[in-house]
């Protein structure tokens, strides 16, 4: 039997695709079944995925919203996350994380808020630059009385003394009292120096104050990170021990640390036994 097959098989011919006819042949090749097939799937799955795609577009929520919709960008067609502005801390912060303690840096925060405290109570805040405007509105009965109102009449003060907020007499009070400190031009302007002065010290000594509650914040969140349960312990019967456990609670971490204030974490609720 084998060797009838042998003869058999011998006796066939290979099966070969004709070619394209000569007066055809500026048509190019002629495609073949294999050919067919590979542009038949390549069609195929080609409207595969777009079908897909309508689906999906017609399925899609319009409040859908993920936080990588605003954090991504596209780079030679790739999604990559965009590089934050904001940094995590500054060279300042990192250089006294390093060196000083929480201790020193709560102490030395609480020394700059009693400075700020009494500085405050020294200045008032009367005309400082960045305190905003206060509104005074004058209400008259005619437009007539508009036209002809004058601030320095109405307030019985003199013109010079209508821009202060503070320290501004009458005309009454000038006529009748003595006036006490400086009064020529060149002592109320090395005064008025004076004060901007202070004014300046007090918001370098604000600036500084955050700085330092910043990093004491810093500080003490890295240290919760790294925090061990302390427990006190029977060991003897008249014996107590202080025993450190770690804490293994899940923490989440809900919002990033910045160079103005640090990173929140979240700890599972977990019942103590």
């Amino acid at each position: 039997m084998s060797s009838f097959r042998k003869a058999l098989k011998s006796r066939q011919k290979n099966h070969h695709e004709r070619s394209q006819p000569g007066f055809r042949r500026h048509l190019g090749l002629l495609e073949k079944k294999k050919d067919y097939k590979l542009r038949a799937d390549d069609y195929h799955k080609k409207q595969n995925t777009l079908a897909a795609l309508r689906k999906k577009a017609l399925d899609k929520n319009p409040d859908e919203f993920y936080f990588k919709m605003i954090n991504t960008q596209l780079k030679d067609g790739l999604h990559t996350a965009k590089k934050s502005t904001d940094e995590e801390m500054t060279e300042e912060q990192k250089k006294m994380m390093r060196t000083q303690d929480i201790k020193y840096i709560e102490m030395k925060r609480v020394a700059e808020a009693k400075k700020i405290e009494r500085l405050k109570g020294e200045l008032h805040l009367l005309d400082a630059d960045n305190k905003p405007k206060n509104k005074h509105t004058f209400f008259v009965d005619s437009k007539k009385e508009v036209k002809s109102f004058d601030l320095a009449t109405h307030l019985n003060t003199m013109p010079e003394l209508v821009d202060r907020v503070f320290n501004r007499p009458t005309i009454e009070t000038l006529n009748t009292k003595r006036i006490h400190g400086a009064v020529d031009p060149r002592s109320v302007k090395k005064l008025d120096k004076q004060r901007r002065h202070q004014y300046k010290i007090l918001g370098q000594r604000i600036d500084r104050e955050k700085k330092m509650f910043v990093i004491s914040e810093k500080i003490q969140t890295r240290k919760d990170l790294q925090v061990r349960k302390e427990r006190w312990f029977l060991l003897d019967s008249d014996v107590k021990s202080l025993i450190s456990i770690q804490d293994k609670r899940k923490k989440i971490k809900v919002k990033n640390e910045t160079k103005n204030s640090a990173a929140v974490y979240k700890y599972e609720a977990k019942r103590q036994r």
